[in-house]
C-alpha cells in the first residue's frame, strides 16, 4: 500500500452545532495503492491535499535528534481543531493520511514525489507534513516535474537554519534534499531564507552560489536596520513575479527555539513567527504557491505543543491566504 488512511481519532470533529471546526469539513481518503488513484477521489476545484511523512530516518542518519516521525499527526491534531474563517465556501481539504514506510528511504522519497505530482496534475495544492527534511526532495521533484515547463520559471524557497545541500557520499539524509534537487533539475530558481552561519559549512555556501542560488542570512535581519520583509524583497528582487509557481519548504528549525523548541536542532537566534508571517503573507499575495512543506516538527522535544501549533497555523494561513 502507498498510503495508510488516518485513524478515526486523528481528525477532530466538533459535536456542537454552529461550532464546526476544519475537521468537520475535511475529506479523509482511503489508503492508496498507487498515486494515480488520487484522481478517483478529488473532484472539487481549488482544493488542498495533505499528506504526512511519519519518518525521521533521514534525521537520524544526519545525526539529528529523532522525534519528527510523530510530527504529521501532532500537527493535524491542532490544525483540524481550528475554526474556518466562514462556514460558507469552506475550502476542500483532502487528507491522504500517511505514506507507507515499508520501503527503503530513497523509494519512499520517490513515492512522495509521485503523490505530489499526481495531486498537482489534478490542479490541487499540495501540503506535506514531515517528518525529516529529506522529503523536501519529494515535494521539489514533484513540483518541478509538473511546472518545469510552465511559462514562468518555477521558484523554490527554503526557510531554514541550514542550507541542506550536504554531499551525497554518506547517502541520503535530512541534509541532502536541495543538493539532489539542484543536481537533478535545472529549470528553476532557488533561494535559501533565514540561513545561520553557525550551522553551515562555507564549502556548501559556495556550492549554492555556484548553482546561482540566493541566500538571505539570518544575521542580515537580526543585525540590520530593515525588517525581515524588506531583506526578503531585496534578496529576491526580480524573482518576485506575480503568480509565479512556487514551492515553499519550511524546516521548523529556522524559527527561534523560543518559539519552536520541538525540532531536531534549534537555535535561539532564528526568526520569529511575527517576522515570518509578514513575509509569508507577502509571498501568498504575490506568488502562486502550489506546494507547501513543513518539516522536522518533533513533538517529543516540544514544549506545551507550541511547535506543532505553529506548524498548524502556517497551514491555516496558507489555505486562506492562497485562495485567490
Amino acid at each position: 500500500m502507498l498510503t495508510h488512511p488516518l485513524s478515526t481519532d486523528t481528525i477532530f470533529l466538533s459535536r456542537r452545532k454552529y461550532d464546526e471546526r476544519l475537521g468537520n469539513f475535511a475529506i479523509p481518503l482511503p489508503g492508496l495503492n498507487q498515486a494515480s488513484e488520487i484522481s478517483n477521489y478529488i473532484k472539487k476545484e481549488s482544493n488542498f491535499v495533505i499528506c504526512g511523512y511519519p519518518d525521521d530516518e533521514g534525521v537520524r542518519l544526519n545525526s539529528g535528534r529523532p522525534g519528527a516521525a510523530e510530527g504529521p499527526d501532532a500537527i493535524r491534531s491542532f490544525f483540524y481543531k481550528m475554526t474556518p474563517k466562514s462556514f460558507k465556501n469552506v475550502p476542500a481539504i483532502y487528507d491522504l493520511g500517511n505514506i507507507d514506510l515499508g520501503n527503503e528511504l530513497g523509494t519512499r522519497h520517490r513515492l512522495g514525489k509521485n503523490l505530489c505530482a499526481e495531486s498537482l496534475k489534478n490542479k490541487s495544492k499540495w501540503i506535506a507534513l514531515g517528518g525529516g527534511h529529506d522529503y523536501a526532495f519529494s515535494e521539489g521533484a514533484g513540483f518541478l516535474e509538473t511546472y518545469g515547463n510552465s511559462k514562468q520559471k518555477p521558484l523554490v524557497l527554503n526557510f531554514d537554519a541550514h542550507l541542506d545541500v550536504r554531499a551525497l557520499d554518506r547517502g541520503l539524509n535530512s541534509g541532502t534534499p536541495f543538493r539532489r534537487l539542484l543536481q537533478d533539475y535545472k529549470s528553476f530558481d532557488f533561494a535559501e531564507i533565514g540561513i545561520q552561519e553557525l550551522c553551515n559549512n562555507p564549502e556548501y555556501v559556495e556550492w549554492v552560489k555556484n548553482k546561482k542560488g540566493k541566500i538571505l542570512w539570518n544575521d542580515e535581519v537580526l543585525l540590520g536596520k530593515k525588517d525581515f520583509l524588506a531583506h526578503f524583497k531585496r534578496t529576491l528582487g526580480p524573482w518576485l513575479k506575480k503568480n509565479r509557481p512556487t514551492f515553499v519548504s519550511i524546516d521548523i528549525d529556522g524559527f527561534s527555539s523560543s518559539h519552536a523548541p520541538g525540532c531536531s536542532q534549534s537555535w535561539p537566534g532564528g526568526f520569529t513567527p511575527h517576522d515570518f508571517f509578514k513575509v509569508f503573507d507577502f509571498i501568498l499575495k504575490t506568488l502562486d504557491v502550489r506546494v507547501l512543506g513543513i518539516y522536522e516538527v518533533s513533538p517529543p522535544l516540544d514544549l506545551q505543543n507550541q511547535t506543532s501549533k505553529l506548524a498548524a497555523e502556517i497551514i491555516y494561513r496558507y489555505i486562506y491566504g492562497s485562495r485567490k
